[in-house]
């Protein structure tokens, strides 16, 4: 997981995962997008490939970089557990609809009994 975090720490790593999103690309084209230098933005690959992020494959002469989702599981699910609720909000807030649902079915009771007197 830290080397995930580690590898998305970086603006321009970032950028490229969200560019790798639409599907794979060439490096040159990666290359192309950015105004740093191609050595730049190839070491920044070889980043997102060490940490598992991206795959490359060479293809005649284009080394193909594709993005794998499946790295960023473990990391999502550590930052889940600071914008999920508790369990005691979970649980707290089941009550408050429980008890909203109770006074609205008393309500409507009285309403008819009303009505039927």
């Amino acid at each position: 997981m830290d080397d995930v975090a580690g590898a998305i720490a970086d603006e321009v790593r970032r950028e490229i995962l969200t560019l790798l999103r639409a599907g794979p690309l060439p490096a040159g084209e990666i290359a192309g997008r950015f105004t740093i230098s191609r050595p730049a933005v190839s070491r920044h690959l070889r980043v997102l490939r060490d940490s598992g992020l991206v795959r490359d494959e060479l293809v005649g002469r284009q080394r193909i970089y594709t993005l794998v989702p499946e790295r960023f599981t473990e990391l999502a699910g550590w930052i889940a557990r600071f914008t999920r609720p508790s369990g005691w909000e979970q649980r707290l807030d089941a009550l408050a609809t429980e008890v909203h649902r109770t006074r609205r079915d008393r309500s409507r009771g009285t309403d008819r009994q009303e009505n039927t007197a």
